[in-house]
């Protein structure tokens, strides 16, 4: 029988790996301080000693080098799941991801794929200096042949990291860090994957539909929670693989209720929001009851920790944005 564990984020994703690697002798954890020290976060905890230096790889403090490696070692038949301490780090290896990692399955007409894992903290909220809270996932979502998954709770992460990485192909795995111990939930580690490519309904509703994905799906439910005390019945999709998008879900969904609100912490402009507004007024125009909005961060740099929650979207704008869209006015 699988066994049952309370655990935060960070402990679900570390069960996550260590059962990737005990079933998998493939799979391999590679980046800065993945080793001994468990992770910056520690969550690589306990697998150098269960799997040794062959499988667990601390690197040089270089980005490129880290996704350069992991690339060769996905090209060659390895599962290799590599670790950027912070996402803004993850820029120094966008040559890698964009040129090789990407187009690998294209570039060789199908003889070879890239079976990589890229793991790394995403999103602010924890007092972090520059680069280290940032949410840029649009980028990332933009380039043909990755795949961007977000996680939003213990469990969905333990599932889902199990398929990014059996996945064949390259997949950026973006950790909502002021997630990682904020929130406990009970974890069966039976090894069993969820789906990628897919939304999760967290709520059902049949006023307005809100649509989120990471750590501002606490907020987005906290105001749900709110807004059905003031009588609207709100239905909640957490987006949780941001590329390829399930749009049927989002759609079936707004069609139910007519409206829509859109939550992230990226920054507005050309963010993943606008996305989603798009398929949703190409493809539903006829039955919104009012403009789709977006509750979202600025077109700013992140702030440093003073500032940082005056950027992020709380429950008083989504509140504010669901009242609008009940009344039909736009944002």
């Amino acid at each position: 029988m699988a066994e049952q564990k309370t655990l935060c984020m960070v402990e679900a994703i570390n069960l996550a790996l260590h059962r990737a690697m005990a079933d998998d002798p493939d799979v391999v954890v590679l980046g800065e301080d993945v080793g001994p020290n468990g992770g910056v976060f520690r969550a690589t905890l306990g697998l150098y000693e269960r799997f040794g230096f062959r499988r667990v790889m601390d690197t040089p403090l270089a980005e490129t080098l880290i996704t350069g490696m992991t690339v060769g070692m996905a090209a060659q038949g390895l599962k290799p799941v590599a670790e950027i301490q912070f996402m803004g780090f993850i820029y120094a290896g966008m040559e890698h991801l964009i040129s090789h990692a990407s187009r690998l399955r294209s570039r060789t007409r199908g003889r070879l794929s890239c079976p990589m894992v890229m793991r790394t903290p995403h999103g602010a909220g924890i007092h972090a200096p520059e680069h280290h809270g940032e949410s840029t996932e649009a980028l990332l979502a933009h380039v043909p042949g990755l795949r961007v998954v977000i996680p939003s709770s213990p469990r969905r992460a333990y599932g889902l990291l199990l398929a990014a990485i059996a996945d064949p192909d390259p997949v950026i795995f973006l950790e909502p860090s002021r997630l990682y111990r904020s929130v406990r939930q009970t974890v069966t580690d039976d090894g069993q994957p969820l789906p990628l490519d897919t939304c999760f309904t967290l709520r059902e509703g049949s006023d307005l539909t809100l649509v989120s994905w990471g750590a501002a799906l606490k907020e987005t439910m906290q105001a749900a929670g709110r807004l059905a005390e003031q009588g609207i019945d709100c239905e909640v999709i957490d987006v949780a693989t941001l590329k390829p998008l399930d749009s049927e879900t989002i759609l079936a969904s707004v069609n139910k209720t007519g409206r829509c609100i859109i939550i992230h912490e990226a920054a507005r402009s050309y963010g993943p929001g606008a996305e989603i507004a798009a398929v949703l007024q190409e493809r539903l125009f006829h039955r919104l009851e009012a403009p789709v909005q977006r509750v979202t961060g600025f077109d700013c740099v992140i702030p440093y920790a003073r500032g940082e929650m005056a950027y992020l979207p709380d429950v008083d704008s989504i509140c504010r944005a669901a009242r609008r869209s009940m009344q039909g006015e736009a944002s």
